[in-house]
């Protein structure tokens, strides 16, 4: 049985200087990564020795959990996204991958978390399971699972039919990286340094402590087989809309940059076809600044609501709510999904052909907020169309 490990308090700004830390350490290789499909090891390696993949975890597994800021982890997050989408995509991706787990049961959490390694995951229940003794024997491929190259663990989506008789249902089984196989198809849009490529399992035997069904985080919303701390704050909200949330400030500190990127490229731009006329003196510009200036502030408001409403849960320790719930978490993150490509794609189409050579870091956050906003947790069609079901008392969304 673990026990709570003992680790120092670090401050909001200490966090921060971390947070920006990593997303220097991903720009000065961005182009090179984009390249690659990948960044080298040196991105995962200034996340974990940053800490920031601990802010989810348990203190009985060394983490920083029960000082949870959900403000500050959405600063963490943006601030990396300043520099690179694909950094702050694995900074959040690592650091609530580590929520799962917890819901394993109590053999399986001190085996996945007890060593301390980054985790992936693949919701998708494309793999298969057959009963082999005490465990299963799971065979599948799935894609787009994203850091795998880094990650100790990986879970992944398979049906599995825990009880003879009882009918197969939806699991996640935790796989290490002595089990699985990485599979090199990541060839993208955006999000290339990422390097989310696929992996497989060839019959290889998951003993049922690592197995979780995933009615524990979507229905139940408690850890298996008890032993957990009930005061911890990251096992007492909803686990999709809490899983979630790091899509929002990916995304805010994309929308970040390039509107840093549009002052400065618009402050030294002449126009040669309107008689060297500075583009900063233009009415068109100054406006659109302007609108993306209060399109930002509607994304942060949105951004709030979607976490003072995790906190409400937090503190009444609510962990199964109603479709309708659920959904109206789905419909900000689409919205904010939604206008931050549109705010992207706008600046950059106004930036006009200085923005669109390959290695411009106007050409490059836009394809990664394209391939961001192509995530299906925050589709828009999908997210608008599910919350206004809900709204007349019909099923949500079966996943978010």
């Amino acid at each position: 049985m673990s026990v709570t490990q003992t680790r120092p308090t670090i401050t909001r700004e200490e966090w921060i200087r971390r947070a920006k830390m990593i997303g220097e350490t991903a720009e000065a290789e961005s182009l090179e990564a984009d390249k690659n499909g990948q960044f080298s090891d040196k991105v995962a390696k200034a996340i974990e020795e940053a800490e920031i993949h601990k802010l989810m975890r348990s203190p009985r597994y060394g983490g920083y959990s029960m000082d949870l800021d959900l403000g500050l982890y959405v600063e963490v997050v943006r601030t990396v996204g300043f520099y690179s989408i694909p950094a702050a995509w694995l900074t959040y991706f690592y650091s609530i991958h580590d929520v799962w787990a917890h819901y394993l049961p109590p053999e399986g959490r001190d085996e996945v978390l007890g060593t301390g390694g980054l985790l992936a995951d693949v919701l998708a229940p494309v793999g298969r399971a057959k009963k082999d003794g005490d465990g299963f024997r799971v065979t599948g491929k799935w894609n787009f699972c994203s850091g795998i190259l880094w990650s100790e663990w990986t879970g992944l989506g398979a049906l599995v039919e825990l009880e003879e008789g009882q009918g197969e249902e939806v699991c996640l089984v935790a796989a290490h990286e002595s089990e699985f196989n990485i599979i090199k198809n990541w060839d993208t849009l955006g999000l290339r340094p990422t390097g989310s490529n696929g992996v497989s399992l060839d019959n290889v035997y998951i003993p049922r402590s690592r197995i979780l069904p995933t009615k524990y985080l979507m229905k139940l919303g408690e850890p298996m087989g008890g032993d957990y701390d009930k005061n911890d704050p990251i096992l007492r909200m909803p686990f999709i809309p809490f899983f979630l949330l790091g899509f929002l400030p990916v995304a805010m500190g994309g929308v970040d940059r390039m509107m840093s990127l549009f002052h400065e490229k618009t402050s030294n731009r002449v126009r040669v076809f309107k008689q060297g006329v500075k583009e900063k003196e233009s009415p068109s510009s100054q406006r659109l600044y302007a609108i993306m200036q209060t399109e930002l502030s509607s994304l942060e408001g949105l951004t709030d609501i979607y976490v003072k409403k995790l906190k409400a849960y937090e503190k009444e320790g609510k962990t199964a709510i109603s479709d309708k719930e659920r959904e109206e978490f789905f419909a900000l993150r689409g919205q904010v999904a939604r206008k931050a490509c549109n705010m992207i794609v706008e600046i950059m189409l106004n930036l006009g052909g200085t923005s669109i050579y390959k290695g411009d870091p106007v050409e490059r956050f836009t394809r990664d907020i394209l391939a961001f906003a192509a995530h299906p947790n925050h589709s828009f069609e999908d997210s608008m169309a599910a919350f206004g079901r809900t709204n007349f008392g019909l099923p949500g969304d079966p996943v978010w």
